[in-house]
C-alpha cells in the first residue's frame, strides 16, 4: 500500500487521483470502483479526491458523496495504518467479543469506532465478518484471526505495534 503524501492536510494530491480515473476511462458507471482505488491509495476518501472525481466525472458532488457514505467499507475519515475489525455477530458476542473489544481499546489506546492521533491503527466493531464457527474474530488487516481469546489479543496488539 502506498504511504500518503504528506504535502496537503489531508495527503491528497488531486493529480493523484488522475491516474486511477484515467485506469477506468473515467466511465461515471464505475465509480465504486474508483472510489475503492482511492480509498485503497489513502486509507480513506479525502473530500479533495471526491471534488476530483465529481469534476472528472461529470457527476454531482451529492452523488459522489451518497455513494461514498452508503457503503460501510468506505470512510470520509483518514484510518490507520492497521485496522482492527472486532466481530460483535450473535456468534461471537455470546462468545466473549465485547470482552475482547474492550481489552483492545485498552492495550491499543484507542476507542471503538475511532483512530489514533498518530495513524497507527484504527477500531471498529463490525456486525458479522460471515466466519462464526471461528467466534469471537477479529479482523487485522483483512486477514480473519479466529478463536480470539483475551492472551491471543496480546499477540496482536504486538503485531500492530511493530
Amino acid at each position: 500500500m502506498e504511504a500518503m503524501n504528506p504535502t496537503t492536510p489531508s495527503g491528497c494530491l488531486c493529480e493523484d487521483v488522475d491516474p486511477i480515473l484515467d485506469r477506468y476511462g473515467r466511465d461515471q458507471g464505475l465509480l465504486v470502483s474508483i472510489l475503492q482505488d482511492i480509498q485503497e491509495k489513502y486509507r480513506y476518501l479525502p473530500k479533495e479526491a471526491l471534488e476530483r472525481v465529481s469534476a472528472a466525472l461529470d457527476v454531482p458532488m451529492a452523488q459522489v458523496y451518497a455513494v461514498a457514505t452508503f457503503f460501510k467499507a468506505f470512510s470520509l475519515k483518514p484510518r490507520g495504518r492497521h485496522v482492527v475489525q472486532v466481530c460483535m455477530g450473535t456468534a461471537c458476542h455470546v462468545r466473549g467479543a465485547p470482552l475482547i473489544r474492550d481489552k483492545l481499546e485498552r492495550d491499543l489506546g484507542v476507542k471503538n469506532g475511532e483512530t489514533a492521533a498518530d495513524l497507527s491503527v484504527t477500531l471498529e466493531s463490525v456486525n458479522c465478518v460471515g466466519a462464526c464457527a471461528l467466534g469471537p474474530v477479529v479482523v487485522l488487516d483483512d486477514e480473519v484471526q479466529g478463536h480470539v481469546t483475551l492472551t491471543k489479543v496480546d499477540a496482536l496488539v504486538k503485531k500492530v505495534r511493530s
